[in-house]
C-alpha cells in the first residue's frame, strides 16, 4: 500500500497505536518516530519508567501521553491504553513495543490485512524466529505458548507471543485478571472464546542484545503463565467445548446438526474406531460425576465422533456398575495386596472406599483393555461393513 493510502485507511478505520513503554530509553524515540511516518493517533503509555522516558516523551505534544506512577506490568498498560483508546472512538488498536524489537514500517501490513476481512479480527504479527539471532529461550517459549493456544481454542498460529498486534476494541472483553506478560495470551484466547477470528500476519523481528531491555523474568513470569494455561485448559474442556457444542445444537436444524456435529458421516472407520475407544476408557474410568463432559469435550477437541463417543461411556449405565466394580476391584488385588475375594462381599460404594487404590488400579487396567479391544473390534467391524472409508 501507499503512504497515503494507509494513512487514510487509519484515518477511515479509526485505528490508534499504543506503545507501553518501561526503561526503554534507548529505543523509544526511534519506536515513536517510526510510527508518527504513518499516524499521529499515538497513546504512549509510560508505565513508571524511572530512566529518562518522561524525558523523552516532552519532546512529542502531538501525542498522548499516560504516566502511570509506578511500574504495575505490561497487561495493566495494555488495559490502560485500551480504555483509552475507547474513550477517544477508536475501533481498533496497534499495540507495538518500545523495546525496539518491532519495525514501524510493519503497521501497513497490519491495515492491508484489516482491509481484507469482512468481519472483525485479532491480528498477532508472525516473527520469523528461525532466524539467527533469536535466543533459543524466546523460541521454545513461543512454541510451547503456541500449542497450548491451540489446545484452548482449536486455532493454529505459528506466533503467539509477539507484542505487534491489532485488536478489535469493541470484541475484546472487556475485564481481565492479568496484569503483567501473561495478559497477553489471556486475551487472544478469550477473544478467540468469543468467536473472533485471531491470525498471523507476517512482520520483521530485530533482537539487538545491545540496545534491547526485556523485562521477563523467567522462573516468576514463566510460572505465572502456567498457572494461567492451567486454569484455561480447565476452562476449555468443561465450560467452552461443551458450550460450543450446545451452541451448534440451537443453531441448526436437528437434521444438519445430527449430520455434522453428531453422525459425521464423513468421518473415517479409523475415527470412528477412536471414538468408540475414547468412550469406552472415559465410562469406566474412575471419573464419577464427570463422564459426560469429559468424553464430549476431548472427542470435540480431537475430532472424533461425538454420539459414538458417548453412546460407548454409558457402558457404566447403572445396571452394569456392580459387574464394573467387581472386575475393578479384581484386577487392582494384586498391586495393592488386596482382597480378591470379591464375590462374597456387597459390591457398593462402600466398598470402593474401603479398597480405594485397589480399584482406582483396577478400574485403569479395565478401562485401558477394553477400550484397546473395544477400538479394535469397530475398527474391523466398520472396514468389514465400508472399506473404502477407512
Amino acid at each position: 500500500m501507499l503512504l497515503d493510502e494507509v494513512q487514510n485507511a487509519i484515518s477511515e478505520k479509526k485505528i490508534c497505536v499504543l506503545i507501553p513503554t518501561y526503561n526503554n530509553e534507548k529505543t523509544l524515540k526511534r519506536v515513536i518516530d517510526g510510527v508518527l511516518h504513518y499516524t499521529e493517533s499515538i497513546i504512549v503509555i509510560n508505565d513508571g519508567s524511572t530512566d529518562s522516558t518522561p524525558h523523552i516523551l516532552v519532546q512529542y505534544s502531538n501525542i498522548i501521553t499516560i504516566s502511570l506512577p509506578e511500574n504495575k506490568g505490561k497487561g495493566n498498560g495494555l488495559k490502560t491504553g485500551f480504555r483509552k483508546a475507547k474513550e477517544l472512538g477508536y475501533n481498533y488498536a496497534i499495540t507495538i513495543d518500545s523495546d525496539g524489537q518491532h519495525y514501524p514500517d510493519d503497521i501497513p501490513v497490519f491495515v492491508e490485512a484489516l482491509l481484507q476481512e469482512k468481519e472483525d479480527v485479532l491480528l498477532i504479527g508472525n516473527r520469523n524466529m528461525s532466524q539467527d539471532g533469536i535466543p533459543k529461550k524466546s523460541s521454545f517459549g513461543n512454541r510451547f505458548s503456541n500449542f497450548w493456544f491451540w489446545f484452548e481454542t482449536g486455532i493454529k498460529l505459528e506466533d503467539t507471543q509477539s507484542g505487534f498486534r491489532l485488536y478489535p476494541l469493541h470484541k475484546i472483553p472487556k475485564k481481565y485478571f492479568t496484569p503483567k506478560f501473561e495478559f497477553e495470551i489471556e486475551i487472544i484466547v478469550r477473544t478467540a472464546w468469543r468467536h473472533i477470528p485471531v491470525k498471523n500476519v507476517p512482520i520483521k523481528v530485530l533482537y539487538d542484545p545491545a540496545e534491547r531491555v526485556s523485562h521477563f523474568r523467567p522462573f516468576k513470569d514463566f510460572t505465572r503463565i502456567s498457572i494461567l494455561n492451567t486454569i484455561l485448559v480447565t476452562i476449555t474442556l468443561f465450560y467452552i467445548i461443551p458450550r460450543n457444542f450446545v451452541n451448534n445444537f440451537k443453531k441448526k436444524s436437528f437434521k444438519r446438526f445430527l449430520k455434522e456435529d453428531v453422525l459425521e458421516s464423513d468421518g473415517s472407520n479409523r475415527t470412528k474406531a477412536f471414538s468408540i475407544a475414547l468412550g469406552v476408557f472415559i465410562g469406566l474410568s474412575p471419573f464419577w460425576g464427570f463422564q459426560t463432559l469429559l468424553v464430549i469435550s476431548l472427542s470435540v477437541l480431537f475430532k472424533l465422533n461425538k454420539v459414538l463417543a458417548f453412546v460407548a461411556s454409558n457402558v457404566s449405565l447403572p445396571p452394569f456398575i456392580p459387574f464394573i466394580i467387581a472386575a475393578s476391584l479384581f484386577l487392582g488385588a494384586p498391586f495393592v495386596h488386596g482382597e480378591s475375594n470379591i464375590l462374597n462381599q456387597d459390591l457398593n460404594f462402600d466398598l470402593i472406599k474401603n479398597n480405594l487404590l485397589q480399584y482406582v488400579i483396577g478400574s485403569m487396567i479395565l478401562s485401558t483393555s477394553l477400550s484397546v479391544l473395544s477400538g479394535l473390534i469397530a475398527f474391523l467391524f466398520l472396514s468389514k461393513l465400508n472399506p473404502e472409508n477407512n
